[in-house]
């Protein structure tokens, strides 16, 4: 017989690459980690997960466990919250930084949502500045967005250097302007760019304009120019530019709407704080 114990801390081990990070998420000594994903093997019988110097990961047969392991944990989450008393109801609108959608989100929500089954989420994908205005008229309840240095707005979650990205910087840094792949304003890291390259009298033009990270993504890769993004969430097959000038840091943080029901938004933002700070 599975158990859940041991699912929790295999699925949680696989969330965070790491069996430190898991047992720090789940309040338990790295020990007791291991030797649930111990136990859990030997009565699958399989290897589940495979360590290496840099990271763990799952082993074919711990994809194959993976869904139904998140399957029986959302069902037990349901049960818990369909008997306990002062479980959360009602609908979150939850807006959220264009940069933060594939790094950080799926991590947030997938636990959220088992948690509190009865809880319904509206979920806006958009540049920090839009998240704003939407907040200001009204349409949001919680938003996770991006801050410049200096701003007071929101609850720091946490703080990260730009950087400027290319597939080949000596071509980009050859040309005679530094084509720029950018958000359409209002964006934070399109400010802090073009800010930076005025006041040190670099040349520019913007190539690309898009909305979706996907989208910019797609055409830095294609040697389209130069992308500005938070470090840690560098796309792949893009190398750091070091002989432009240094851009400043961008904070990432959470804002509560007035009038937002409290207990929705404080369960969500803990959630957001204990997760997105553990994958730092």
């Amino acid at each position: 017989m599975l158990d859940l114990v041991q699912l929790r801390s295999f699925v949680t081990v696989q969330q965070m690459g790491s069996f430190t990070f898991a047992a720090e998420r789940l309040g338990l000594g790295q020990s007791t980690v291991s030797q649930h994903i111990s136990k859990l093997e030997a009565v699958i019988g399989r290897q589940l997960l495979a360590r290496d110097t840099h990271k763990v990961v799952l082993t074919p047969d711990g994809e194959a466990l993976l869904g139904h392991a998140r399957t029986l944990l959302s069902i037990e989450g349901q049960v818990q919250a369909l008997f306990t008393a002062q479980r959360l109801r009602g609908t979150l609108r939850l807006g959220v930084s264009e940069d933060l959608v594939a790094s950080r989100l799926p991590l947030v929500l997938e636990d959220f949502v088992r948690s509190h089954p009865s809880v319904d989420l509206e979920l806006t994908v958009a540049l920090s500045g839009v998240l704003y205005q939407m907040q200001d008229n009204g349409e949001l309840d919680l938003v996770l967005a991006k801050r410049r240095l200096g701003d007071s707005r929101g609850r720091l979650v946490y703080r990260e250097p730009l950087v400027w990205l290319a597939r080949d910087p000596e071509h980009v840094l050859s040309l005679a302007a530094l084509p720029l792949i950018a958000f359409p304003a209002p964006s934070v890291t399109r400010s802090i760019a073009l800010e930076v390259l005025e006041r040190h009298r670099m040349p520019w033009r913007i190539v690309c304009t898009c909305g979706s990270l996907s989208g910019l993504t797609a055409a830095a890769r294609a040697g389209m120019g130069v992308l500005v993004q938070p470090q840690s969430m560098s796309p792949s097959g893009l190398k750091e530019i070091d002989r432009l000038p240094q851009l400043e840091d961008v904070e990432f943080v959470l804002i509560p709407s007035k009038g937002a029901d409290r207990a929705l938004v404080s369960a969500l933002s803990d959630d957001i704080l204990a997760k997105v700070r553990g994958l730092r």
